[in-house]
């Protein structure tokens, strides 16, 4: 979760020192009950340091934290789902015929510098991969927070969404 060996206990330490970064945690985690996991990000957003993996993994766990949380609670947007983005919305785009599809995809899931506009297009794309892998009957868990790391480590392929690769 911190990356190079030592650098997100430095980072940590850098975003907490910052003025009004207590006030700016606090406003997000009650953001994040009374609206919803995309405000919470974009207040988050606005401290120096906190790059979006490291600021969706802290809302994901104060969102596992909280009972309840507006809207859909929140997951994990890293570099590397970002890539298992990339490749899939450029072969859907190749094969319905959209050559550009590539520099398009490169553009939305770059490896960082997500807005919240954007975070709220990969949540609702989880959630939407997440119930059409509860209804194809093939024993899924239904939980989103469980496709996001079948995606990071390439357990669950986009492009064959219904080859069982995992067990539960």
């Amino acid at each position: 979760m911190a990356g190079r060996p030592g650098y997100g206990p430095y980072r940590t330490r850098q975003v907490l020192a910052q003025p009004g970064a207590e006030a700016v945690l606090a406003e997000a985690v009650s953001l994040l009950v009374d609206e919803g996991a995309v405000v919470a990000y974009e207040v988050l957003n606005t401290l120096d340091g906190l790059g979006p993996a490291f600021l969706t993994k802290s809302l994901y766990l104060a969102g596992q934290a909280l009972p309840d949380v507006e809207g859909p609670r929140p997951l994990i947007l890293d570099s590397v789902l970002a890539g298992v983005l990339r490749r899939h919305a450029t072969k859907v785009g190749r094969a319905v015929g959209y050559e550009w599809s590539e520099a398009i995809a490169k553009w939305i899931w770059r490896d960082s510098g997500w807005s919240s506009h954007r975070y709220d297009v990969y949540l609702r794309w989880m959630y939407a991969a997440d119930e059409r892998l509860a209804a194809a009957s093939i024993d899924w868990p239904a939980a989103p927070d469980v496709l996001e790391p079948a995606l990071f480590s390439a357990a669950w392929d986009p492009e064959q969404p219904y080859r069982r690769v995992l067990t539960f």
